[in-house]
């Protein structure tokens, strides 16, 4: 019997959860629409231009007209975009340009709406996932690198110098001073090269355990002239570093591993006495009802199921899941040999914690 076939239920209630979805057709819809508009710089032109025609915005872009109207469809309908139905042109107000353009830096949320189109293209490999278990490896994720690289501008580097070293008391007059730095799971290097640039008398190197990551990084480090900064194709949870290290980072590193206990002993074990750990990671607890109320929520779940998750699995890993959890991530780490662990959060960052623990 149908456990749902209740002649009882609710019309408003159906009513309205039906309204949800319809919201979230159409705002899944824009979630595409933004990431092109992203990648084809059409905010960034739009927000230079005053009320514009289609023809007008194609132009300046130097993009195919028929398909820059279409967008500009989607735009409208969605309200990001303003029209003038006289005049036929196009707007993009100043406080939208605000959270859609690179000169928004950390605010851009169009970044982050890549994030779904390049899940999209392992969807049957996850489907499969939910039938046999196991996990779909990076290599099958397109521009997975390249999106990570913005993503991780965005989230590190554009606060880096002014609200994420600062957590730690007195770490940048070490790094003025001079001090080894590892960056594990580094990508392309943006946070490593950036730093590397600011503190000349540090000595900085990254690990990661993809080529592309490290070649990345190595072209990026060479066309800025740093030369205090190596990068190395290393699996993390295989350092073998004994007190190399007084000061070791990870940002939104750890979840993804495939034995993250590992990988943490490994951090402790290269760290001098004093040395510091620090760690970003999500900003979300190992309980789900806890989760309810985080305005991430559904996305963490998704990017979990879609690729943080099933990347560990399919190296026969932890599969702990972007949704690790603060309880458990502090449990971790004391498990592997960390005290004091002070758990921050950054005002204008609702997406990650920072986890800032010594060395005794």
């Amino acid at each position: 019997m149908c456990n749902n076939c209740n002649l009882n239920i609710d019309a408003e209630r159906t009513d309205e959860f039906g309204q949800k979805l319809l919201q979230i057709v159409n705002h899944s819809g824009l979630s595409f629409m933004i990431s092109i508009g992203h990648r084809a710089r059409l905010f960034d032109i739009m927000s230079e231009m005053e009320h514009a025609t289609s023809g007008e915005i194609a132009a300046q872009a130097g993009l195919n007209e028929r398909y820059v109207r279409e967008w500009l469809g989607a735009m409208v309908t969605g309200g990001i975009v303003e029209y003038d139905p006289v005049l036929k042109t196009y707007f993009l107000p100043a406080e939208h340009a605000a959270l859609l353009t690179r000169a928004a830096g950390s605010n851009n949320f169009a970044t982050t709406m890549q994030w779904f189109s390049v899940l999209g293209t392992v969807e049957d490999k996850i489907l499969d996932c939910f039938r046999e278990g196991g996990g779909v490896p990076y290599s099958e994720f397109a521009r997975f690198h390249e999106v990570m690289a913005e993503e991780s501008y965005s989230s590190v580097v554009c606060g880096l110098f002014e609200h994420i070293l600062p957590l730690v008391p007195g770490l940048e007059a070490k790094l003025k001073a001079g001090i080894d730095v590892l960056d594990i799971g580094c990508g392309s290097g943006l946070a490593l090269i950036a730093l590397a640039a600011a503190y000349p008398e540090s000595r900085f190197t990254g690990y990661d355990i993809s080529e592309e990551s490290i070649g990345r990084a190595q072209q990026s480090a060479s066309e800025r002239g740093v030369s205090n900064v190596t990068f190395q194709v290393q699996d993390v949870s295989q350092m073998n570093a004994v007190s190399e290290f007084d000061l070791v980072t990870a940002f939104d590193v750890i979840h993804d591993q495939a034995n993250p206990a590992q990988v943490l002993s490994e951090v402790n074990a290269a760290l001098r006495p004093g040395g510091t750990f620090l760690m970003q990671d999500i900003a979300a607890s190992s309980h789900v009802e806890k989760n309810i109320t985080n305005p991430l929520g559904p996305m963490f779940y998704t990017i979990s199921t879609m690729h943080c998750m099933t990347v560990s699995l399919a190296q026969g890993g932890a599969g702990l899941g972007t949704c690790w959890g603060r309880e458990l991530a502090c449990e971790m780490l004391e498990e592997a040999g960390f005290n004091n662990i002070d758990v921050q959060e950054l005002p204008h960052d609702i997406m990650n914690y920072f986890y800032v623990m010594s060395k005794m």
